[in-house]
């Protein structure tokens, strides 16, 4: 990991406060109950978008069904699309619609209803076509559950200004509890605690996300374009493995598909028709930008190596692939558009400290691939290229240069939560990297991306905290290029776009059903399902007390009772149940003396 590495090679380390600040963010609400994971939409295009949501059934061996439907306004008396749509299991209960026939630029209300039961409403948004003066990004990456709060999600979505968030990588993390950068002054943990290795450990991680409340509310009001990075499968991976794999944890190509498996079931993107699990893919913004998101991690990136390691230079290392190289040259050829905006997990610009690459984890471990694209973008004359990147939890303005000559520029995110350096320590780097035209290591937030045909500027908020829930946040530094520059200038105030959006939020519950029968806990996962051995259920409270699983047989009997640990103040606990003594059959599971139906499971 670039990040850590970084503050070694520094000699910088960093402390914490010791004390537990007592404050959640989530919180079980009976009126979306089967829905406890909320709504999401995504990749949107100009006549369709991807509208999703999860099913918590109260029987794990059926497929369930329910309907779905879109309208111009937030009251459905304008339905422009309804169906149906099935889920199973195999996809983990999780539900993904591609509507069609939309409009573009047109703001779009969505729900899912299952056995009378419905969804809270989302907000959605198509792209726009033809002639556009301006588009906004909420760029963001690199969420540690553990490390914080996530306040930037929460900040996003109060703005009511973005048409788009781009997720350009680590949405979850894959390390036990404790495992990297936990923040003693909050309580939360990752679920499971143990590193993920199998789809159903992945599953048991996004699930856990998704009881964010500031990650489910900016799911539900805009739509979201994501990559993954390395977390989504495990730390600083690669084509063939990874730093944080080992043989002991089983086949490298399986983990790597049950991550890729997990990320497409949970998040709203849109499967291709030739690769169902590879993500670079293109979005036009009308003749404005091409927004193109790349795979700089599992689709072609060699090991990467270290920075004296003769190899490094070699003129066929790739950090894209062949493949994907050549759809990025197709993607770039195309005139349509006056910018073209890759969405890059890695940052491209190159750092040097004393001579030698800083982070070979970026574009500087593959110094030949990033010599051919430059070399592309200079003999096919292509300007105005900007790369937005992720990745390394602080934040960057660079110059692109090739021989000296400009041939784009680079806006790099910092982090939702995951730390920096502790000491903003930029300036020993500005010396030697004069390319270098902002750097800022510290704090948390996220870019905003100002896209008009004569400008793109970015400008980067901060949030004031993330040891408590708080949206407070402030712009500390923004810069921009002009079309046809192909270098960054210093803008003296942040952008302000096409103004706040006349369509307000919707709230996070649905419009049916008030607040007053939430539960104080309900299970939201049950994994394996058939098992033969063991149970492991995923439990939502609002109260920290423990909580008493009952099993009941057919007959209704209660045929065995377990105690979980009561849940962490983040409103989630895991307990593993041995069942092995239950003779095979159909069993059901409830939590204490709670009314709402049991959960049907099966023993093999």
């Amino acid at each position: 990991m670039f990040m850590r590495n970084f503050i070694l090679s520094l000699g910088l380390f960093c402390s914490y406060p010791l004390y537990l600040f007592s404050q959640t963010s989530v919180a079980p609400l009976e009126c979306i109950a089967p829905f406890y994971h909320g709504v999401a939409s995504g990749d949107p295009l100009s006549d369709r978008v991807i509208i999703w949501t999860r099913i918590t059934p109260d029987d794990l061996s059926l497929t369930v069904f329910g309907n779905y439907k879109m309208a111009s306004d937030r009251n459905f008396q304008n339905v422009v699309s309804s169906g149906t749509f099935s889920t199973n299991i195999n996809s983990d209960f999780t539900v993904k619609v591609d509507v069609t026939g939309l409009s573009p630029n047109t703001f779009y209300y969505y729900e899912f209803e299952c056995n009378n039961a419905h969804s809270a409403v989302g907000r959605t948004k198509t792209l726009p076509v033809g002639g556009v003066d301006n588009v906004r990004l909420a760029v963001v990456s690199c969420a540690n559950l553990e490390a914080g709060y996530f306040n930037s999600y929460k900040a996003v979505n109060e703005r009511n200004d973005v048409d788009a968030v781009v997720m350009l990588g680590d949405y979850i993390y894959e390390y036990e509890t404790g495992g990297y950068s936990p923040n003693s002054s909050v309580d939360r943990t990752w679920e499971p605690d143990e590193e993920i290795v199998s789809l159903n450990d992945y599953r048991l991680r996004y699930s856990s996300y998704h009881m964010d409340q500031s990650l489910r509310e900016l799911h539900q009001n805009y739509p979201w374009i994501c990559i993954w990075d390395d977390h989504e499968s495990a730390n600083n991976a690669h084509f063939s493995g990874s730093d944080n794999h080992d043989a002991s944890e089983g086949d490298w190509f399986l983990r790597k598909e049950n991550s890729k498996k997990a990320f497409f079931e949970w998040l709203p993107i849109r499967p291709k028709t030739t690769d169902s699990l590879q993500i670079f893919r293109s979005f036009p913004f009308g003749n404005l930008f091409q927004l193109i998101m790349l795979d700089t991690r599992l689709e072609g990136r060699d090991e990467q190596l270290n920075a004296t390691d003769p190899a490094l230079n070699d003129s066929t290392r790739t950090i894209l692939g062949a493949n994907q190289f050549n759809w990025l040259k197709d993607q770039l050829a195309d005139t349509s558009t006056t910018w073209k905006v890759l969405g890059n997990q890695v940052m491209m610009g190159k750092i040097t400290l004393l001579g030698a690459p800083l982070n070979t984890d970026g574009w500087d471990g593959y110094p030949a691939e990033r010599k051919r694209l430059y070399q592309h973008l200079s003999t096919e004359n292509i300007d105005n290229m900007v790369v937005i990147t992720g990745d390394i939890h602080t934040s960057w303005a660079i110059n692109l240069q090739h021989q000296n000559q400009p041939v784009g520029v680079e806006f790099v995110a910092p982090s939702v939560t995951s730390p920096g350096v502790p000491i903003n320590v930029g300036g020993v780097l500005n010396f030697e990297n004069p390319h270098l035209k902002y750097v800022e290591l510290t704090k948390r937030g996220f870019v905003i991306l100002d896209v008009t045909p004569q400008k793109v500027q970015g400008d980067w908020y901060y949030v004031n905290t993330i040891d408590q829930v708080s949206s407070s946040n402030s712009c500390q530094k923004s810069y921009l290029t002009n079309a046809g520059a192909n270098q960054l200038s210093l803008a003296n105030t942040a952008s302000l776009g096409h103004g706040t959006f006349t369509e307000s939020l919707c709230e996070p519950c649905s419009r049916f059903t008030g607040f007053s029968n939430a539960p104080t806990a309900a299970i939201i996962g049950v994994y394996p399902n058939p098992t033969a051995h063991t149970l492991i259920l995923q439990i939502h409270s609002s109260v920290e007390k423990n909580q008493e699983v009952i099993i009941l047989n057919n007959a209704g009997e209660i045929v065995l009772t377990s105690l979980a640990s009561k849940g962490q103040i983040n409103g989630l606990s895991l307990i593993e149940t041995d069942v092995s003594s239950l003779p095979s059959g159909t069993y059901f599971l409830r939590l204490g003396n709670n009314s709402k139906s049991p959960i049907k499971f099966i023993k093999n």
